[in-house]
């Protein structure tokens, strides 16, 4: 029998949601083909078979919310094991209080590996196959899979280098390392009991909003914050806009001011080194490139697509990108290399008209820039007072990794670049 769990599709991911199974009991199935829709803590994604066999059992039932990552959530028979008797499927036990580690995609046996007998060895069909063609005998193979099952993996590595002669062993699955430090869990508070004399309705929270609790708590718990603000002149980069655009319309592109903005955070991080790190415990990681996470609004709550090396390419890519980006988070149908990791982050209130605002570090980042609404202001330009474009910035840093001279770096060669705006274009 093969054990299929509940795979961890983001490092961040602790249980998942089976939103929709898209196999059914009896269905044969082989390596590739998807088995069920589940619902992440940024997405929900479709998960692909790296098995062959007939589906048995269904153990967790479509829409059940909180399944662990590494849970059985279906089995397999495969090639030559006895048919059980067919189970319904059913809803599982909510996720414990204290969330489990997060691993990665493996399957964990449960049991003890099997060891081969002379006229049966435990492999895949594929494996079976693999090892046929490069004529390796399967008995020397030690098996990685479930119950000591040999896969393709198992066959794969047995080519570069001979099995050990030891019996197989299941290994633990990795951990990923935190590179901040949660503390202690404490009790859940009890929920508040409704006043009834007040109408009202209750909405249990989704696992994208659970996530986003759970990690800002954590961000404004263990990362101490600094501020720092400062006023931005747009009127210069409004112009080269509006000459940009009336170039680009040709192709069907139009460049934003947050497009703009991307571009210069890019750069600023690629001027101030200092500021493009993460703290990790006793390390300090500094990045070459800048990746920057922008936060797009979705209904199921933020999330923060990549714009990858954003300090390398031209305005009119990342626009196209960003369009693209926004437009599947809206749907709900990011993967994950779109939003996980990033070296800093960017969120734009500006078109709600909120003038500043301090934004929480996105943990494993060190900063976050906080843009509010360009606004006509009186501002001093040239030595004399006048009415200028302005917009005010605020960088959140992680004071453990950044010193405050260095954010403030940072900032003035934000404005530098945004004031003077050429320099994104050259």
């Amino acid at each position: 029998m093969i054990d299929i769990t509940m795979p961890a599709l983001s490092p961040t991911m602790e249980t998942g949601t089976v939103s929709k199974w898209l196999v059914k009991v009896g269905d044969a199935v082989k390596s590739g083909d998807v088995l069920a829709e589940i619902e992440t803590d940024k997405a929900t994604m479709e998960v692909e078979s790296i098995d062959e066999g007939v589906v048995v059992e269904l153990v967790v039932a479509a829409g059940t919310e909180g399944v662990p990552v590494g849970q059985v959530i279906m089995r397999l028979q495969g090639e030559g094991e006895a048919t059980p008797a067919p189970k319904k499927a059913a809803a599982v036990a909510p996720a414990p209080s204290v969330a489990a580690p997060v691993a990665p995609v493996v399957h964990v046996a449960a049991a003890a590996p099997v060891v081969a007998s002379a006229d049966r060895v435990n492999a895949s069909p594929l494996a079976r196959r693999i090892a046929e063609a490069q004529g390796i005998a399967l008995a020397t193979v030690s098996g990685s899979g479930p119950n000591g099952r040999i896969v393709r993996a198992d066959v794969d590595a047995s080519v570069a280098k001979p099995a050990a002669p030891a019996p197989a062993v299941v290994v633990a699955p990795p951990v990923f390392a935190a590179p901040v430090a949660a503390p202690a869990p404490a009790p859940k508070p009890a929920a508040p009991a409704p006043t009834s004399a007040i109408p009202h309705e209750v909405a249990k929270l989704g696992a994208v909003r659970k996530i986003i609790a759970k990690r800002l708590t954590e961000a404004k718990a263990t990362i101490p914050h600094i501020y720092l603000t400062v006023d931005v002149r747009l009127d210069a980069l409004l112009k080269l806009r509006g000459e940009l655009n009336a170039a680009l319309e040709p192709r069907g592109i139009k460049l934003s001011v947050n497009d703009m903005i991307i571009k210069a955070l890019a750069l600023a991080l690629r001027q101030v080194p200092k500021c493009n790190v993460s703290f990790a415990g006793d390390n300090l990681i500094s990045y070459s490139r800048a990746d920057i996470s922008v936060a797009v609004a979705a209904p199921s709550g933020l999330i923060t697509p990549i714009i990858v090396g954003a300090e390398g390419k031209a305005l009119s890519q990342i626009a196209s990108e960003m369009k693209a980006l926004a437009e599947k988070a809206r749907a709900g149908k990011l993967q994950p290399h779109e939003y996980q990791g990033g070296t800093a982050s960017l969120s734009n209130l500006g078109m709600f008209g909120i003038k500043s605002f301090d934004a929480v570090i996105n943990p494993p980042q060190a900063m976050i820039l906080a843009v509010g609404a360009g606004e006509q202001r009186p501002y001093v330009v040239g030595g004399a007072l006048a009415i200028a474009t302005v917009m005010s910035v605020t960088g959140s840093f992680d004071h453990r990794a950044i010193d405050g001279a260095d954010g403030a770096e940072l900032m003035s060669a934000f404005k530098a670049l945004i004031e003077n705006p050429l320099g994104l274009v050259a």
